[in-house]
């Protein structure tokens, strides 16, 4: 079973990676069918830009919430959507 991944990306970044696919012979869709792959398998590694960062009231609060998430903590798992919509529907 495959799924629809639909994202923006600038024009003139898609416009160069297709021209690179399109150079290396392989279809820009496969590309990202690989690229999404090797990230699932942890074979890529995404940075964030060091230029690009939180403030300090915000960077505290994702520092909060990634030592939450590591230890189990605040975070609800559902068996399905059903019972996702019902927790939901229910506060």
């Amino acid at each position: 079973m495959t799924t629809q991944v639909v994202f923006n990306v600038d024009v003139k970044v898609k416009a160069r990676a297709m021209s690179r696919a399109r150079r290396e012979g392989i279809p820009f869709a496969s590309v990202l069918k690989l690229a999404t792959k090797a990230y699932a398998d942890e074979r890529l590694s995404v940075g964030v830009d060091q230029s690009e960062r939180f403030n300090v009231k915000t960077a505290r609060a994702v520092k909060a919430a990634m030592r939450d998430i590591r230890a189990g903590k605040n975070v609800i798992t559902f068996k399905s959507g059903k019972e996702m919509d019902e927790f939901l529907l229910s506060r």
